[in-house]
């Protein structure tokens, strides 16, 4: 990443593009799948940059996890809010949200899954809790407004179809995962509402 002759150098810019590119890069190729000679030379920067703004690949890695997971959630909530008040409705829009994700070319899975998996280490797995964490709490509220008499645990179990959907998706067959999870979903979701009616 070149600054071009007169120019100053904006270090948070500078930040925020090796985060966009790692992000890309290392969805692509997993977290172990790219050394930092590669990874610098297909950012552009050189690695004195990339340390000075992260300190090590690893500092790197979890910049980017966090990066990713607060963009991932604040998407699904931003598609539950933007489906309105009957928790259905939520629900629907999450699992259509997700199906166009799977959808896309360059879908791999959950990246936060993968990089606790990759890495069995405890900053990348407090991540990747905290990740989870995120779509619990999106999942107990849409639960909560429907009347479950446990929202927490509703939410749980949406959580594992989201997460199941998503595995399936990336390692046996993307076609309608989403789709299906979402009729789940939608199943629990009105089991849960009527115990509540008892």
């Amino acid at each position: 990443m070149a600054v071009p002759k007169g120019s100053t150098i904006d270090p948070g810019r500078t930040r925020a593009t090796i985060l966009e590119a790692a992000t890309r890069m290392l969805y692509e190729r997993g977290l172990d799948g790219i050394g930092v000679a590669e990874l610098c030379a297909g950012i552009g920067v050189s690695k004195e940059t990339l340390y000075r703004h992260f300190g090590t690949k690893e500092g790197l890695v979890e910049s980017v996890l966090h990066a990713r997971s607060e963009r991932v959630t604040n998407w699904l909530a931003e598609a539950v809010t933007a489906a309105g008040d009957d928790p259905a409705d939520q629900l629907t829009a999450v699992f259509d949200a997700l199906q166009q994700w799977y959808n896309e070319p360059d879908f791999r899975g959950c990246a936060m899954l993968n990089a606790a998996a990759q890495h069995h280490v405890e900053p990348v797995r407090t991540l990747a809790a905290g990740h989870l964490g995120g779509y619990l709490d999106i999942f107990s509220d849409i639960a909560g407004r429907a009347g479950a008499a446990d929202p927490r645990l509703l939410g749980r179990q949406l959580l594992m179809l989201v997460e199941g959907a998503t595995v399936v998706a990336a390692h046996h067959d993307r076609a309608d995962a989403g789709e299906h999870a979402r009729r789940a979903a939608l199943i629990l979701l009105s089991a849960a509402s009527k115990e509540k009616g008892q």
